[in-house]
């Protein structure tokens, strides 16, 4: 038990340390920031409807509706997923397979 507090704890640091940084110490490790994504204009131009979209990618239709309104932004593993589709939308289909 000692052992698994000892590594949560050295985690934490680490990420305390990360985010007061601002993320400037990050020697070695290049920082990905994925870019915004036209949700609509993607599913459109992938010439499928929400419910086909949400399906076939992972997304609920409800967090895909608030993407397109507009009333959310994607973010996190959602946002690079996004990215991946927008850039090569077969490849993530094949695996998905």
């Amino acid at each position: 038990m000692a052992r698994a507090f000892d590594n949560i704890k050295q985690g934490l640091s680490e990420a305390l340390a990360h985010a007061k940084s601002g993320g400037k110490n990050t020697t070695g490790i290049k920082l990905y920031q994925p870019q915004a994504v036209d949700v609509s204009g993607l599913r459109e131009r992938l010439s499928l409807t929400q419910e086909q979209f949400a399906a076939r990618f992972g997304f609920s239709v409800a967090t895909l509706r608030h993407w397109e309104r507009g009333d959310r932004s994607p973010s996190g593993a959602s946002l690079v997923l996004l990215n991946v589709i927008d850039r090569n939308p077969a490849a993530v289909l094949q695996a998905l397979q």
